[in-house]
C-alpha cells in the first residue's frame, strides 16, 4: 500500500490516546446508546452517506459485538485476530473480510503497527455493484450477494486471502483513497470501484474462507460450480457421483446449505442464462430454450412467465 496512505491511517486517534492514557476498555458511547453492544451505523456514518471509512481501534480488546450494517475490514499492515461466531480468524496484510449483520465478532488487541480499516457500508451502497454484476449470471455471484445480505443460508462472514492478487489490492487502495479525499463524483466513483472489486473477488473464490467448516464451504462451492458449468445437461445423479455421495444425501445437503433444491438452483441458472441471451443476443427463443437445456417449450414459457411476469418476447423488447 502507498506510504502516504499508511502514514495517514497510522496516526494515533483521540480514542486510542485515551486508551493509552489509561482508559479501561472501549468507550461504548462512541458505538451505541443501547445496552447490547450492536455497533450502530447512525453513530459512525455521517448523515446522508452510504459508506464511511474509519481505522480499527488499536491497543484494546474489542468485546463481542454485532453490526447493523455490512462491514468490510481490510488489513493494511500487520495482523489482527478476530473471533467470529466462536471461530478464530487471523487477518494478515492484504486480507479482507466482509461481515454481515449475523456475525458476532470479538477482536483481540492490536499493536501500533497493526493497521486495519473498517468500511461501514449500508446495503444500498451495493446497488451499483450488483447492477454491474448483472451480466455475470452466476450462482456463485448469488452466493456472494446472499452472504453480504442476511446470510440466512450462507456464511455470516467472507474472508478473502488475496494479498497476492494485485488487481484486488489496487481496487481496495483506490477505495480507501477515494474515501480519504473529497473528490468530485466521489460516491459514484466509490460505488463503481466496489463493483469492480466484487467482480474480481468472484474470480478468486478459491481464496475465500467463510463462517463454515472447510467441508461445508467446499461442498457448497462444488455444487454451485457444477450447476454453473453443466446447467444444460447436468443431473443430480452425476453430481452425486462426482461428490461420491448418495443422491438422497446430496439432495438433502443442498437444501440445507443453500435453502433451495437442486431443481430450483438448476432452474434459476437456466432462466438467468435465458434472460442473458434474450438481452445480449439475437438467438430465436426456440434456440435459446434448447441452448439452456429444455426440450419442452410449453414448460419453459410457463416457468418463465411465472418467474418474470412477462413472456420471453416481452422481456427481450423491454431490454432493448
Amino acid at each position: 500500500m502507498h506510504r502516504e496512505i499508511i502514514e495517514r491511517l497510522s496516526g494515533i486517534t483521540e480514542e486510542e490516546q485515551e486508551i493509552l492514557d489509561g482508559q479501561q476498555g472501549i468507550n461504548k458511547g462512541i458505538y451505541t446508546q443501547k445496552s447490547e453492544l450492536v455497533i450502530d451505523r447512525d453513530k459512525l456514518l455521517e448523515k446522508g452517506k452510504l459508506i464511511q471509512l474509519r481505522t480499527h481501534t488499536r491497543f484494546v480488546h474489542f468485546p463481542k459485538h454485532r453490526h447493523n450494517y455490512v462491514e468490510l475490514t481490510y488489513m493494511c499492515s500487520g495482523q489482527t485476530t478476530h473471533i467470529i461466531n466462536g471461530e478464530e480468524v487471523i487477518l494478515r496484510t492484504g486480507d479482507l473480510i466482509f461481515l454481515n449483520q449475523n456475525a458476532v465478532q470479538e477482536i483481540l488487541p492490536a499493536t501500533k503497527d497493526d493497521i486495519a480499516v473498517n468500511f461501514i457500508i449500508l446495503p444500498e451502497f451495493f446497488n451499483t455493484a450488483f447492477d454491474m454484476m448483472k451480466g455475470e449470471e452466476s450462482l456463485l455471484k448469488d452466493f456472494l450477494i446472499d452472504s453480504l445480505g442476511k446470510g440466512a443460508h450462507n456464511a455470516s462472514f467472507l474472508h478473502f486471502l488475496v494479498a497476492d492478487v494485485l488487481p484486488i489490492q489496487n481496487l481496495v487502495e483506490n477505495l480507501i483513497w477515494g474515501l480519504l479525499n473529497d473528490q468530485i463524483g466521489k460516491r459514484s466513483s466509490n460505488q463503481i470501484t466496489m463493483g469492480l472489486l466484487l467482480l474480481q473477488l468472484l474470480n478468486h473464490l478459491d481464496k475465500m474462507e467463510s463462517g463454515a467448516d472447510a467441508y461445508e464451504r467446499e461442498f457448497t462451492i462444488t455444487v454451485l460450480n457444477y450447476i454453473e458449468n453443466n446447467y444444460k445437461d447436468g443431473t443430480l445423479g452425476e453430481l452425486s457421483e462426482l461428490l461420491n455421495k448418495d443422491v438422497f444425501w446430496v439432495s438433502k445437503e443442498i437444501r440445507k446449505r443453500t435453502g433451495k433444491t437442486y431443481k430450483e438452483l438448476l432452474q434459476g441458472k437456466r432462466l438467468s442464462q435465458a434472460t442473458y441471451l434474450l438481452t445480449n443476443s439475437r438467438m430465436p427463443v426456440a434456440d435459446i430454450i434448447t441452448a439452456i437445456g429444455y426440450d419442452n417449450s410449453s414448460y419453459f414459457f410457463r416457468i418463465f412467465k411465472k418467474r418474470f411476469g412477462i413472456s420471453p418476447k416481452e422481456y427481450r423488447e423491454r431490454g432493448k
